[in-house]
């Protein structure tokens, strides 16, 4: 629940999200729900309380890293007084498409050992893999612009005076969010729409259409006194040969330059000047123009289209496997132009952690947000092999309660006992529950991609009311409300009451929490400790000898079914079954040690990690080594806790 509420911004201006600076045209742009909107704008970011799960280093420059939604994450910023100076969101784009991360199996370490001893190589042909659902970008355009417009006044909140905002986008809805950044930051604070050229080629497309090869990134700053750094494009070989055709020696060494005008009004003592400094070319019919040399010159000027960045590859050092990752030197033109150093950069959809590591590599502060655990256990992985200091943070806004929505989405109606769809009633409700004496209950569900309706609060207990129930069949006497987060359930319950006179529907309200805490089944781990031989006076080895991981081997067959049927329907013409070994080690990425503190409520600390790469190498510490991974981990401390987390993702922290 709710602590209180912060304000989005002291000077909110009334019906910006209703979209209507086109009512000129008499065709006035509106969308369902503006009205919930306005009114969650009046009403202010929801603030929960927050629990810190990890400080890596002594953090003594407020890095953070924040699992949330984007509103969760301001309301948070803004009551602490932390304000950001930069912004880079690389939102859902509205494509209608599911993300998911490829889930690699690592080599049971019994095997790769023997293969090591016998000096033999790693096959990669039989890694296994399978993917894994990350988030949802499924949005109508409605939902989609009034979620991404609540997100935008979030954010603007925290923005300091002299702060940007980049929100990198593409075609499939840029052009509405333009309309809506002009709204909430001002027409006046518009700076540039960057067309990013993706590729080289996008390949051939047929007849159908041109390849689409470019995305926008969108720019506004919070006032006219903002940063910004000149970038230089240096210049290519083909320039150079065509415009700097002369050469010259200097102490030994050519020189390249070319003539620029010099310019009517330059005075006889600047031409001096000029002529001293051996900056005056001389034409062949004797008249002057000036030197400008290649090795003194920066570049060509960055303009509004990037066609030198290309996207991550496959083969790429930087590449994490994380759907949608943006390029190092995208983020780093980007920070160097709109920030300066010990300035703080925030990303509130940050993904795979480039934005946060860019910044930590320039000397920023970062602030990187996301709601799917997978984005927080990359980033917090790339940024402690990168030397940084933070804080990890949780926010008790129900994301925690599931590691990403897009997989409690598929599974929550399985969850509720009785729910099945039914004809009948409209996409509103997600199914219903019949019942021998009530007879049908419709069950209404929050959307867990949509952090509006996480929360029931009177607007949307009064649209339930006033618009879903009158649309029922005749013959319903009771719904089912669930929810994530309610305001005061007194208040909504006294509320139901006194708009509820006009109809004999019961509203029954339920907990959700209830029904995802029963599904957080941690995994089972079976381990020796002992002292460690090699000659080590106080050295401590962890082997694990079981680790069973019970929702991921049902994903697994999962797997194995699915890819079985597509053999008999004769998609596949080839399949070999994911196996996992009794022990189930392969199914282990990460294991960390914490020799200070077995109190499961302190905030966890690694003094010792290792981390597995989909080849069964060890990571030690952040740093790649050679050494295939034996099932154990060594401290020079006896260790009083682990954390294990599975290749899923998953985590369970044991006492030792």
């Amino acid at each position: 629940m709710a602590i209180k509420y912060i304000p989005y911004f002291p000077d909110t201006l009334e019906g910006q999200a209703v979209l209507d600076n086109f009512v000129r045209t008499q065709r006035v742009l509106r969308y369902r729900d503006n009205d919930r909107v306005i009114n969650n704008i009046r009403r202010g970011m929801p603030l929960f309380e927050v629990s810190e799960q990890e400080q890596v280093g002594k953090d003594d420059r407020g890095n953070i890293i924040m699992r949330g939604e984007c509103l969760s994450a301001c309301a948070y910023l803004k009551n602490k007084g932390i304000s950001v100076d930069l912004v880079y969101i690389d939102p859902p784009f509205a494509s209608g498409a599911d993300y998911a991360k490829k889930v690699y199996i690592r080599r049971n370490p019994r095997v790769a050992q023997a293969i090591k001893e016998a000096e033999a190589e790693l096959d990669i042909a039989e890694l296994k893999s399978f993917e894994e659902k990350m988030y949802g970008d499924i949005w109508s355009k409605e939902d989609y612009l009034n979620w991404m417009y609540e997100n935008l006044m979030a954010i603007k909140s925290v923005m300091s005076g002299t702060a940007s905002i980049y929100v990198h986008l593409d075609y499939h809805i840029g052009h509405y969010v333009k309309i809506l950044m002009d709204e909430v930051f001002g027409e006046g604070n518009f700076l540039n729409d960057i067309t990013w050229k993706r590729q080289t080629s996008s390949g051939f497309k047929g007849k159908s259409s041109m390849g689409k090869n470019h995305d926008n990134i969108l720019v506004y700053s919070m006032t006219e006194d903002f940063v910004y750094n000149t970038e230089y494009i240096p210049y290519s070989n083909e320039y150079i040969e065509q415009r700097f055709t002369h050469k010259e020696l200097e102490d030994g060494n050519e020189r390249r330059f070319k003539d620029a005008f010099l310019g009517t009004a330059t005075s006889p003592s600047t031409i001096q000047a000029l002529k001293e400094s051996n900056k005056i070319y001389y034409t062949e019919n004797g008249g002057m123009r000036l030197k400008v040399y290649l090795d003194e010159t920066s570049g060509i000027p960055l303009d509004d289209v990037w066609t030198d960045i290309n996207a991550v590859n496959s083969q790429a050092e930087e590449r994490t496997d994380y759907a949608t990752q943006k390029p190092e030197a995208l983020l780093e033109r980007i920070i160097k132009a709109s920030s300066d150093e010990g300035m703080t950069v925030a990303d509130f959809f940050g993904g795979s952690g480039v934005t946060a590591a860019v910044a930590h590599r320039l000397g920023r502060r970062f602030i990187h947000n996301d709601i799917g655990i997978n984005s927080i256990q990359t980033t917090r992985d790339r940024l402690k092999a990168a030397g940084a200091e933070f804080k990890v943070l949780e926010i008790k806004d129900g994301v925690s309660l599931f590691r990403n929505p897009v997989q409690t989405m598929d599974r929550l109606k399985s969850l509720i006992k009785g729910l099945r769809d039914e004809a009948s009633i409209d996409s509103f409700w997600a199914g219903a529950i019949v019942d021998s004496q009530k007879g049908m209950m419709p069950v209404y569900l929050p959307n867990l991609m949509d952090s509006s309706t996480r929360i029931l609060d009177r607007t949307l207990m009064n649209r339930i009311i006033h618009e879903a129930l009158p649309d029922l069949p005749d013959d319903i006497r009771q719904v089912i409300v669930y929810y994530i987060d309610i305001t005061d359930k007194w208040d909504i319950e006294k509320f139901i009451k006194e708009q509820s006179t006009d109809t004999l529907i019961n509203i029954e309200l339920r907990d959700l929490k209830e029904i995802l805490d029963e599904v957080v089944i941690e995994d089972e781990v079976e381990w020796t400790l002992t002292p460690a031989k090699d000659g080590c006076f106080d050295c401590w080895k962890v082997e694990i000898t079981s680790f069973q991981s019970d929702s991921l081997l049902r994903k697994i067959e999962a797997v194995n079914q699915k890819r079985q049927q597509q053999i008999l329907k004769g998609a596949k013409k080839d399949f070999t079954p994911i196996r996992i070994s009794d022990e189930g080690l392969e199914t282990i990425e990460w294991i960390g040690l914490d020799c200070g503190c077995a109190d499961k409520n302190v905030p966890w600390h690694s003094d010792t990690e290792i981390k597995i790469d989909r080849l069964g190498y060890v990571i030690l510490n952040g740093k790649k080594t050679d050494t295939l991974w034996d099932g154990s981990i060594t401290s020079d401390r006896k260790p009083l806790r682990m954390k294990i987390r599975n290749i899923c993702g998953d985590e369970t922290v044991v006492a030792l």
